[in-house]
């Protein structure tokens, strides 16, 4: 291991050691009880609520996977992306944090995601409880995947490793500190993360651009791509037999541009909908200490991800500027931010910045991960099979379901050639049309009823595989981004079957008025 190598390693221990010491600091409180370890006992402020929402939302897909769509094929798919994902997340903070974060509380005190929808409608039998923790379990086990895909790339691009050995040591850390400290731990340490995310993509951007020769030349270079910085067109790059992207006499050889059209700009814009079914977003709202204080939360979120969104498209762009011949594959592009940090920047401060994309992998894995061991321990092992169940039983339960999912996603990680955003958007499709039409409604609609909440989750849901793996291949009309046919047929399931059935209880409907009283 090198001089420079070893500066690196050292910066990113630091950062290690930090965030095990939030999950010790936060361990004793954390494992007072099960509300407090899977909701932190309602007690987070506006800042850590905001900030800790968008880190474990976006991933590491923000500093791998967006910039390196934007540097494979140019600004179109990347921006228009950005942008469903912006308006997304203002309109879920707008619309549904306040009276989701009361009627959580009206609905027996929900500390879960299935938790809230078997309350809402005052299950007996935990149809919808099961459901919904099924669907938690297998969407955040493929998310979770993603998260180990990139420690993976990272470490072993970084070191020259074993990439199979570096997604086991980033599976590792990030059981240790998840099983220690749980949601407060998790929320502190993505506040943390937030920070260092931001802070690495401003100086990535502002020292790309720099050696690139200015905003200038990078917009200058972009456009002499064929359809690379365009809104409505895209870059092909040609590629040989094994998706190598061509260079002949040292330049990146492009074909024709291609058309983006209405129904690609649909699909990327549709990213937004899945805000409105993301567990770990959804799970801040009902944890912030006042609603009162979700306003700020919403002004701190959006500011975060305009910022956040913007900056890692355009890093994309910094990165074809400067090295348009080194990143061959779409896997590979999504090493343009480790790229250019290790190659613009010393040592140490490059392992700092380093640390940025680990913060936002962190981020991420935790949230799923512990969001889907409350699934299994508290509303499938507490709420079907042991009802008596104690709070230290239903955290084991928890910490060993971490286990287990964390097991599968690291096979499922296994695959070095994955592609972190593909496998994103599929987990993020799942999410957004299983859950989000059966949020929205839940909390708009009185007359949304058991059998309508029920059909219109499972039909989501299957119509995102459905629609992935059957309808879409098809291509033309039919090559829409699966969320946004599963998010509408979701819709129209949960109307027609509610009613098609009888009405919710009076008791169910008195308490839906009590919480639109409120606003």
């Amino acid at each position: 291991m090198n001089n420079d190598t070893l500066q690196i390693l050292i910066a990113m221990a630091i950062y290690m050691a930090v965030v095990i010491v939030i999950g010790l600091v936060f361990a004793k409180k954390a494992n007072q009880s099960s509300e407090n370890y899977f909701l932190g006992g309602r007690t987070l402020g506006p800042w850590v609520t905001a900030m800790s929402a968008e880190a474990s939302d976006m991933s590491g897909w923000l500093l791998m996977g967006l910039p390196g769509v934007a540097y494979w094929c140019g600004l179109a798919d990347a921006a228009w992306t950005a942008i469903g994902l912006a308006v997304g997340t203002y309109m879920n903070w707008l619309i549904v944090s306040k009276r989701l974060r009361r009627y959580s509380v009206k609905a027996n005190n929900s500390i879960t995601l299935p938790d809230f929808f078997s309350n809402r409608f005052h299950e007996k039998k935990k149809v919808l409880m099961t459901i919904s923790a099924l669907f938690i379990l297998v969407f955040f086990t493929v998310y979770a995947a993603s998260c180990f895909v990139t420690c993976g790339r990272l470490f072993s691009t970084l070191f020259g490793t074993s990439y199979m050995a570096m997604v086991v040591v980033g599976v590792v850390f990030v059981l240790i500190y998840t099983m220690l400290g749980g949601f407060l731990a998790e929320s502190a340490s993505d506040f943390m993360q937030s920070i260092v995310m931001i802070i690495a993509l401003v100086v990535i951007v502002a020292v790309g651009t720099s050696h690139a020769g200015g905003f200038g030349s990078v917009i200058d270079n972009s456009k002499s791509i064929p359809g690379f910085f365009e809104l409505f067109g895209i870059a092909t790059p040609v590629t040989d037999a094994n998706n190598v992207q061509v260079i002949t006499d040292g330049v990146a050889q492009f074909g024709e541009k291609g058309s983006y059209g209405f129904i690609s700009i649909l699909s990327t814009l549709a990213w937004g909908l899945g805000y409105f079914g993301m567990p770990q977003v959804l799970l801040r709202f009902m944890a912030i200490r006042k609603e009162s204080e979700l306003t700020s939360s919403r002004r701190i979120a959006t500011v975060w991800v305009v910022i956040s969104l913007t900056i890692a498209v355009f890093i994309g762009t910094v990165g074809r500027t400067l090295y348009p011949n080194a990143l061959g594959t779409a896997a590979q592009a999504e090493n343009v931010f480790i790229l250019l940090s290790t190659s613009l920047l010393p040592p140490l401060l490059a392992g700092f910045i380093m640390a940025g994309i680990l913060a936002a992998t962190i981020s991420s894995s935790d949230s799923y991960l512990l969001i889907a061991a409350s699934a299994v321990s508290k509303n499938v092992y507490q709420g079907l099979f042991k009802k008596n169940a104690t709070d230290k039983q239903v955290m084991w339960v928890s910490r060993i379901t971490l286990l287990v999912i964390a097991l599968i996603a690291m096979f499922i990680a296994m695959d070095e050639n994955s592609i972190i955003f593909t496998i994103v958007s599929f987990a993020w499709a799942g999410f957004g049309a299983t859950f989000g039409p059966l949020v929205l409604f839940s909390i708009f609609w009185k007359r949304t009823n058991r059998a309508g909440a029920i059909a219109g989750m499972v039909g989501g849901g299957l119509m995102v595989f459905f629609w992935k793996l059957v309808i879409r291949p098809i291509g033309g009309a039919f090559d829409i981004y699966e969320l946004l046919p599963a998010f509408i047929f979701s819709c129209i399931l949960i109307i027609v079957v509610s009613l098609l059935t009888a009405p919710p209880s009076e008791e169910i409907q008195r308490e839906f008025a009590e919480v639109k009283a409120k606003i």
